[in-house]
């Protein structure tokens, strides 16, 4: 099934899958509400599902169905790249996340692994997950001292800037090295902006 409010769009994509021998759309709609109630009628095998739609977004209509659903399978088919937070909501869910560019021969290899139970994620979005799970795992506090350590605070500074003594900043030091797997303070600031665990100021 098709989900996606562009016409032309859908238009191209149902010729491009069905030049494939095995592929067929059995279904095409142009918004989340009408998705789920699409599913429910004919439950395809593997659901292509852009984000950004009227009435009901992808995100939305992912979790609507997958709850319902738990054993669907939705590819994530969109133009934009995800932010953490909307990949966190919907990774336990769908199966794979490709943007629209990709090959038609990767599109359609995905398709077929999908419908075969495989779960896949783009290594930058392994790596996107990854970090924000290290955030959320991080307190406000150590956040707060781990910006202050990129802007090249030495332990005496952090220290009185959030109120903790120099012993805690040690150990929040401790915490970061074996969170980010590295062994220097230069490091954990270069591995604390690549993974986004806090932004580059």
């Amino acid at each position: 099934m098709l989900v996606d409010d562009q016409l032309s769009f859908r238009i191209g994509m149902t010729a491009l899958l069905e030049s494939e021998p095995d592929l067929r759309v059995v279904a095409e709609t142009d918004d989340g509400c009408q998705a789920l109630e699409v599913y429910r009628q004919i439950r395809p095998d593997v659901v292509l599902m852009d984000l950004h739609m009227p009435r009901m977004g992808g995100v939305e209509a992912i979790l609507a169905i997958c709850s319902e659903f738990p054993n669907a399978r939705v590819i994530v088919l969109t133009t934009f790249s995800l932010n953490g937070d909307i990949l966190l909501a919907i990774q336990p869910w769908a199966k794979a996340y490709l943007l629209k560019s990709t090959p038609p021969e990767k599109l359609a290899w995905t398709i077929r692994a999908v419908h075969a139970g495989k779960q896949l994620l783009p290594h930058k979005v392994a790596e996107q997950l990854t970090a924000r799970q290290h955030r959320a795992d991080l307190s406000e506090s150590k956040l707060a001292a781990l910006r202050l350590l990129n802007k090249g605070r030495n332990n005496k500074e952090i220290g009185p800037a959030l109120f903790i003594n120099e012993d805690s900043v040690k150990a929040y030091l401790k915490t970061f090295f074996s969170k980010l797997k590295v062994k220097s303070r230069t490091n954990t600031a270069i591995n604390s902006i690549n993974q986004a665990i806090v932004p580059h100021e």
